[in-house]
């Protein structure tokens, strides 16, 4: 991926991420629903991406560790379910007050919680992380950038073509 690509994708993910900010609740809440919906449904395509990156991680020789948590199994799948869905019922940690105190002449000083912006992450041969962390994001307000193993592309690019599909079918 060049130079170029990459500030692209960035540039991209800031302007998601002016979006995602003004979120309320209940709209993050029903977006992440809907993703954890799909991945449920998703199964077969999630896992026949995935059979691709395991097959090859295989013929490369990748040690059977890695090759165990690139692995998607319908209980792995579900897990992936369960945390998006334990994410959606989390608080939402957008404009919650963490501190406050009022000064002598009156003025009130408050410490509170804002979204990043943007949130990019690296990571191995975990599909699993593509999902839990876009939820995070999701609720917290902030976009994502994500950039997972070389040995999970097929799985990471699916697990991503959900997400995309679910955010989407919100503009229409």
């Amino acid at each position: 991926m060049s130079e170029s690509e990459v500030t692209r994708i960035c540039q991209r993910a800031s302007a998601a991420a002016a979006v995602l900010r003004e979120l309320d609740t209940a709209a993050k809440d029903l977006v992440l629903t809907r993703i954890a919906d799909a991945i449920d449904t998703g199964r077969a395509a999630l896992k026949a991406a995935n059979r691709i990156d395991v097959d090859q991680a295989r013929a490369a020789g990748v040690s059977a560790t890695l090759v165990d948590r690139l692995t998607l199994t319908d209980t792995r799948i579900s897990g992936m379910v369960g945390s998006i869905r334990t994410v959606t019922g989390l608080p939402d940690p957008v404009g919650q007050v963490v501190a406050g105190r009022t000064r002598p002449n009156g003025l009130l000083i408050g410490q509170v919680r804002e979204p990043l912006g943007v949130v990019a992450v690296i990571y191995e041969a975990r599909p699993n992380v593509t999902a839990d962390v876009a939820a995070l994001c999701l609720k917290s307000g902030n976009a994502a950038v994500l950039r997972g193993s070389s040995i999970a592309a097929h799985t990471n690019g699916a697990i991503a073509d959900i997400i995309t599909g679910v955010l989407r079918d919100q503009d229409q």
